[in-house]
């Protein structure tokens, strides 16, 4: 098992959250909670960059989806980029790739 581990770099946009380890039942509260630690404003971009992620359950689905409407709250835009293949196989089949903004770099 490896630990969920977050960091965050600010950008003209918005900030980028740097997600790496397994995002799961045990872990997704420290997503939510760094999200919900993030004042947004209109019009800013949240990026959450996954290309750390090694694992992602449902429960770390269901904090991306909290990520999306805290970003949305605020007038902004959340951006899912690096997403490995396999959870990206996974937003597709639960159509999540219809919900989020997901770029491969």
């Amino acid at each position: 098992m490896s630990p969920l581990n977050i960091t965050r770099s600010d950008t003209p946009t918005g900030p980028v959250l740097h997600v790496a380890g397994e995002l799961d039942y045990a872990q997704a509260a420290a997503l939510r909670e760094q999200v919900g630690g993030l004042v947004l404003g209109a019009a800013q971009c949240l990026v959450i960059d996954l290309s750390g992620l090694e694992f992602c359950d449902s429960t770390g689905i269901t904090a991306l989806l909290a990520a999306r409407q805290h970003a949305q709250t605020a007038g902004a835009d959340v951006v899912l980029s690096g997403v490995p293949s396999n959870t990206l196989r996974i937003l597709t089949i639960v159509g999540l790739d219809q919900v989020f903004t997901i770029r491969r770099d």
